[in-house]
């Protein structure tokens, strides 16, 4: 899977020897209430290309969804498998992207820079009138949404990265990143047994420190949804389904930890985060573009989804989902996911 930056291989090449490294996004430009780095926040210029089946594509989904910026920035979702150019628009007529015009979103990163030697990443951020890549920067789109993009919230949008709890969130987030969201791939990418044992521990000893931390408490950070639960569920969604067989992250499901399997399923039942996850795209982008390590590509029929809108109970720790916001409407016409992408 290319992800963000990654040092990973595209589409169906061989994994070499070199152990995982997953690099900053190249392209770091900010989109800004003051456009300060050339790009200022305006309703309508850009748009929003995501593969669903990514974990790092999926925080701008959500974030996305919580805040109400559907209006003001358009999405574009990829085909969850690649060819040899990588992500390609063959989910939208004539295998072709209506707004943009292109059939590889390596066409938008050609544009802002000619020869690019670099990976194809999502989630990415194009300018559509000059149809150039704005930013790959996977780690700041999402608070810049929270942050730069104020001005284009819907009203009772939540406060993602609220300024007193900066400070804390960024720990938690570091962890979790390096640990969690990271450890995954360190672990299903690892060349040799040291560096995949070194993975594995890494995984489990956050997940088991994040579930005494979510025992007693509904979320990370405070007592309202924030970027750290996004950053966090995006991980753990995908846990059972890829990480746990695939990437043999396989101490423990998440649905055997109570703590981490309620918290996922009350994120799971909140508007913003489950009505963005597309379990089909996830399966059919892990086990059919992974090659090196599923060289079958057979997709497993698990497992099973229904868990995920059973009752969690942790409304009963309290807390508020959006703080002094409100819920986010129904999801947008014609980004509803597929029936068979949910449980």
């Amino acid at each position: 899977m290319n992800d963000p930056a990654s040092t990973e291989p595209d589409g169906n090449t061989e994994y070499g020897h070199k152990p995982f490294k997953r690099s900053s996004g190249h392209f770091a430009d900010r989109i800004t209430a003051d456009g300060r780095d050339g790009w200022p926040v305006e309703a309508g210029r850009y748009r929003l290309v995501v593969s669903r089946a990514c974990p790092w594509a999926s925080r701008a989904l959500v974030s996305r969804r919580l805040l109400g910026l559907e209006d003001a920035l358009s999405l574009a979702v990829t085909d969850p498998l690649q060819d040899d150019r990588s992500w390609r628009f063959t989910l939208d007529e004539d295998d072709r992207d209506p707004v943009l015009g292109i059939k590889y979103l390596s066409e938008a990163y050609d544009e802002r820079e000619s020869g690019y030697p670099g990976g194809v990443s999502v989630p990415a951020v194009v300018d559509i009138p000059s149809g150039k890549l704005v930013t790959n920067d996977y780690q700041r789109i999402t608070l810049d949404f929270a942050t730069e993009w104020t001005a284009l919230h819907r009203p009772g949008a939540p406060d993602l990265y609220p300024e007193p709890l900066r400070e804390e969130i960024d720990e938690v987030m570091e962890g979790v990143y390096r640990d969690v969201n990271n450890g995954v791939y360190r672990a299903g990418f690892a060349a040799g047994q040291p560096e995949y044992e070194a993975a594995y521990t890494d995984v489990f000893r956050r997940l088991d420190l994040v579930s005494q931390r979510l025992a007693d408490r509904r979320y990370l950070v405070g007592d309202t949804i924030t970027e750290a639960d996004i950053r966090l569920f995006t991980t753990l969604v995908r846990f059972d389904a890829v990480y746990h067989g695939h990437f043999k992250c396989n101490r423990s499901k998440l649905t055997e930890d109570p703590v981490l399997w309620a918290y996922a399923r009350d994120l799971y039942q909140t508007p913003g985060f489950g009505d963005t996850v597309d379990f089909h795209h996830i399966k059919q982008h892990y086990y059919r573009v992974h090659t090196g390590i599923n060289p079958t590509g057979i997709v497993p029929v698990g497992p099973d989804l229904s868990g995920w809108l059973t009752a969690h109970h942790r409304e009963q720790l309290g807390g508020r989902p959006f703080g002094d916001g409100t819920p986010p409407g129904p999801v947008r016409a014609g980004e509803e996911i597929p029936e068979e992408g949910r449980p």
